[in-house]
């Protein structure tokens, strides 16, 4: 599973409660994009509308050799989910404060998949205290190499 797009900000802004694998629906122009990595899936989110999951705001660039059959860059995409999973993803953003948004766009068996995840935005303090974390841990891991190479 190799990741074309990587949403950094996701983990950064959002506790992340549950994850889904996706297909998407995605013309020809797109696809190629996607394969030279041009495209950006930092504000973009997904919405249920009539019992059918689609993918808003992530910018897909024009394929350089298109022609005028070119895509939308900013166009609405169709995310391909069960029903049982949509309703289930339904059930959940419909919760006040939950959102639903893109971890990752990526290859398996030669199709684009999106990694969706529903979480819940974090406040200051949590961004502040997750910072804080990565840092002891980090300095932690510096301190354990350290003692081991002196050995």
């Amino acid at each position: 599973m190799a990741d074309i797009l990587t949403n950094s900000k996701a983990r950064h802004d959002y506790h992340i409660l549950e994850t889904f694998e996706a297909g998407i629906v995605l013309h020809g122009t797109e696809v190629k994009a996607l394969r030279a990595g041009k495209g950006q899936i930092a504000d973009a989110f997904a919405r249920v509308e009539n019992d059918e999951v689609f993918l808003h705001n992530a910018h897909i660039d024009e394929y350089a050799q298109g022609n005028r059959q070119n895509h939308q860059p900013k166009a609405s995409r169709k995310l391909l989910l069960h029903k049982t999973e949509i309703r289930k993803l339904f059930g959940l953003a419909a919760v006040k404060g939950n959102a639903l948004f893109p971890l990752s766009f990526y290859w398996k068996n030669g199709r684009v998949k999106v990694a969706l995840a529903v979480g819940k935005g974090k406040v200051e303090f949590d961004k502040r205290d997750d910072l804080r974390k990565r840092e002891s841990d980090r300095e932690l891991k510096r301190a354990t190499m350290h003692l081991k190479k002196g050995k």
